[in-house]
């Protein structure tokens, strides 16, 4: 039995699944039940982080992902994203990365850096 505390509403349910029938307890509404066994069978998480813009008024660029990725490419998106260098201006919005690491999922900044 695993337990863990609901992220997809403020009521914050405390759940129990069990990780072999993906039987969950404690939810207060379904989106808890789908969200504990999608913790079990495929965690993903939004991605943010900051990356390099050069030539821009500042030196840092707050970046994330578009979508959730597999929690277990953060590492590797990471390292990614530490070697990323962009070219200043961007606005937000801007897609980045249209592929990041693989995951089919773009890589958008979150704020806009004039030259």
């Amino acid at each position: 039995m695993r337990e863990m505390t609901c992220l997809e509403c403020p009521r914050g349910c405390q759940l129990s699944i069990d990780e072999e029938s993906l039987e969950v307890t404690g939810n207060s509404c379904e989106k808890g039940e789908a969200f504990a066994r999608a913790e079990i069978t495929n965690p993903v998480r939004v991605l943010t982080t900051t990356a390099v813009i050069e030539s821009g008024t500042d030196a840092m660029l707050p970046v994330r992902t578009q979508d959730p990725i597999p929690k277990s490419r953060m590492f590797e998106a990471m390292r990614f994203i530490k070697s990323l260098r962009v070219k200043a201006p961007v606005e937000v919005g801007d897609v980045l990365v249209r592929d990041l690491v693989g995951t089919g999922v773009a890589l958008i900044a979150t704020k806009s850096v004039k030259k």
